[in-house]
């Protein structure tokens, strides 16, 4: 099963929680042991699982990447003045894919599954997730 979720995004650099979106898919696909795979549609974008107890985690994922990557640095920016969001999307990478258990993802008490926006705000930004089951 696969299936896409489409949303906006507000600011330049964000995370957004996708968490209850990717649970509602894994539920409809009826799969009860398998993989989710979530991948994030775009150069700029990328999918992180992290802590969602308070917005701290969050903003401290994005304050390291602007610290380690700061924008108007990069060859890439005499083009779109974008290099860095490149660059973040890169290493924090496009997808992750998690173990679905008794027919939910298997993330633990503290995990959550963010869509890491690095050149916003984006009217569409599309999520492609793929449920898989194993037999």
């Amino acid at each position: 099963m696969q299936e896409v979720i489409t949303f906006s995004t507000s600011a330049r650099e964000v995370l957004v929680d996708i968490t209850r979106d990717v649970t509602e898919i894994v539920k409809q696909s009826g799969v009860k042991q398998g993989i989710v795979n979530v991948f994030a549609r775009g150069a700029t974008a990328a999918i992180m699982i992290q802590e969602n107890w308070d917005d701290s985690v969050q903003t401290d994922v994005v304050n390291l990447l602007r610290k380690l990557i700061p924008n108007g640095v990069w060859l890439h920016d005499r083009q779109d003045g974008n290099g860095d969001s490149h660059l973040k999307a890169g290493i924090v990478g496009p997808s992750e894919s998690i173990p679905i258990i008794n027919g939910e993802p298997g993330l633990s008490t503290w995990q959550n599954i963010f869509f890491c926006e690095f050149d916003g705000p984006r009217r569409s930004r599309q999520v492609v997730v793929t449920v898989m089951e194993m037999k």
